[in-house]
């Protein structure tokens, strides 16, 4: 997760100082796409890249990379993107016959609190480039508890919410898709999309080395939900497991 820089001293400009950038990688079971009732085994490279002596008091593997704008400590606001991997029939023999996602971007902005100081409630609002032309929009809650100095567990629910463009996107079966796939045609409306719950436990390693063991369920709801492709080949029960690490690296600016 991006952190926000801190205002520079005169004469300084604003990325002078210290930072930090961390890179690492995840891996986990999941379903081959959203919605399927088949799993594999998956990777994603993790970066994030901050100002030294910023304090985040929470992230979660949920979370996009962000650039916090504006930190009074209980709330945070600024921007956040998301990478949106294709998607196609070599993902699943189930997507054959359907019109391929592309790779593409999320924008928009995200917005946390801290009600107290072990729960943080978090939003994100996005739009999608490319991939869809839709609007995502994701909320969660975490409860953390460090358990020693070094290691800490979290849990929380998760909901997500997605615009007929999105749907449509991923979801969506028009007659000529219906006719090469076999699926049932589906016409895409807005609504939610998800409903979930995930737990994680950290463990700083070393003054460099974050890892974590974490898992999720969730339920594909609405629109998502009733979608010829999750009702006729997939399942509207999701899971995912996993594992993950990241190094930190310390570097300064003029």
């Amino acid at each position: 997760m991006l952190a926000a820089p801190s205002i520079a001293s005169a004469g300084d400009y604003w990325w002078s100082g210290d930072w930090y950038l961390k890179v690492g990688a995840s891996g986990f079971m999941a379903p081959r796409y959203e919605g399927s009732k088949s799993y594999l085994l998956q990777g994603k490279p993790m970066i994030s890249l901050g100002k030294a002596g910023d304090v985040v008091r929470f992230t979660s593997r949920n979370d996009n990379a962000s650039f916090s704008l504006y930190d009074a400590g209980f709330v945070r606001l600024g921007a956040v993107g998301k990478l949106d991997m294709p998607r196609d029939a070599d993902d699943s023999s189930d997507l054959k016959g359907l019109k391929p996602v592309k790779l593409g971007v999320e924008v928009g902005g995200f917005a946390e609190v801290y009600p107290t100081d072990w729960l943080r409630m978090r939003a994100e609002v996005r739009q999608g480039i490319r991939s869809h032309q839709g609007i995502v929009a994701d909320l969660a809650a975490d409860a953390f508890y460090d358990v020693t100095p070094v290691v800490r567990v979290s849990a929380g629910p998760r909901v997500s919410f997605a615009s007929a463009d999105y749907v449509d996107a991923y979801y969506g079966v028009n007659a000529s898709e219906s006719a090469k796939s076999g699926l049932s045609k589906y016409k895409a409306k807005g609504g939610i999309q998800s409903a979930g719950v995930g737990a994680a436990i950290n463990w700083q390693a070393t003054e460099n080395i974050d890892t974590s063991a974490f898992g999720e369920y969730k339920r594909l709801l609405g629109p998502v939900g009733d979608s010829s492709l999750v009702q006729e080949r997939g399942s509207k029960d999701q899971y995912l497991v996993g594992v993950s690490a990241t190094y930190r690296f310390n570097f300064t600016l003029p």
